[in-house]
């Protein structure tokens, strides 16, 4: 296979900028690149994750016009962790309002984990206006894959002493629906309460996507501002179901009119965070897909995994100029 490819340089931003979406959110995007190249939209994980520079890094900065935004409640976006009209439907609104105010026709549309979920319901939404699909580490939001990593039976099975961490602080007779006992407490009013659970939530998530052991994890997932973002806005997600009015397997079930565009894959083979299969179901599900199990986790950062991203990306590229 040859050498691993690995990201592209830094880069500074272009601008960024704070829009006012409404009356409570207003929300960060930035634009990096080619102001004339084939425009690309980053879509973070989460909910809750936030950007980072090295989101701009994926792509050839002389090639592509790279925009990345903080959805609602996160990375720099403001209020942080506010859950008032925080669901799907207004975050895809928003994409659609800084595409408009870019005064962008169509571009490719880059997820990862749930910004895949985010970037099938955006194509789903608004198939003319997407030239292609990146995708890493499939989240399809049905019932069984949240239970697969926060309830007992799944993840737990991989993971026993970090999943005795998480559940440490649940009092046994809650442990039936741990997803609801957390969400109790991450909208507590007692702020203890919510840091904690916050803390125990993101750390549980970090211990999980990693091929090998990150000897950070308490460091980097632990951080307050951050793990109250994911954890609080993750778990209103779970809780509400992806807000898709009950239909648990709503991608699935509405992704025919999305088969033939443009799509890649890319998912860690021992990825347990988001299990493979979903990967596997959805691309079975599209005409124009490619798929790409690599000998990695979750984590964008895997090796493996940004090897096959920057691929991605570059063959796009060559694609579409």
């Amino acid at each position: 296979m040859g050498e691993l490819r690995t990201l592209y340089p830094e880069i500074s931003e272009n601008f960024s900028k704070m829009l006012k979406v409404d009356d409570v959110h207003t929300i960060y995007y930035e634009e990096s690149g080619n102001p004339n190249g084939i425009p690309v939209v980053f879509l973070h994980g989460g909910p809750g994750g936030g950007t980072s520079p090295a989101g701009r890094r994926y792509f050839d900065p002389e090639a592509y016009r790279i925009i990345l935004l903080d959805q609602r409640g996160s990375g720099q976006s403001t209020p942080r962790a506010c859950l008032k009209d925080n669901d799907t439907w207004h975050i895809i609104e928003d994409i659609e309002k800084i595409r408009k105010e870019l005064n962008i026709d169509k571009w490719l549309v880059f997820g990862g984990s749930w910004g895949t979920t985010l970037s099938l319901c955006y194509a789903i939404k608004h198939p003319e206006r997407v030239l292609g699909l990146v995708l890493r580490g499939i989240f399809l939001g049905r019932r069984e894959d949240i239970e697969w990593l926060y309830e007992k039976g799944g993840v737990s099975e991989f993971f026993p002493e970090a999943f005795a961490r998480y559940t440490s602080i649940i009092p046994e007779e809650e442990q039936h629906d741990i997803i609801g006992a957390y969400y109790k407490r991450l909208t507590s009013e007692n702020k203890e309460v919510r840091e904690e659970a916050a803390r125990e939530w993101s750390i549980w998530e970090g211990s999980v996507v990693t091929l090998h052991p990150n000897p950070d994890v308490e460091e980097s997932a632990g951080e307050i501002n951050f793990a109250i973002s994911i954890a609080t806005i993750e778990c209103h997600f779970w809780m509400n179901e992806m807000f898709w009015g009950g239909e648990d397997n709503w991608l699935l079930n509405n992704v025919d009119v999305i088969k033939d565009i443009p799509t890649y894959i890319v998912h860690g083979r021992y990825d347990v965070d988001c299990r493979p299969i979903g990967a596997y179901e959805l691309s079975k599900k599209l005409n124009n897909c490619e798929l790409d199990f690599v000998i990695a986790g979750h984590s964008s950062a895997e090796p493996a995994i940004v090897d096959a991203l920057v691929r991605a990306t570059d063959r796009f590229k060559e694609k579409l100029k």
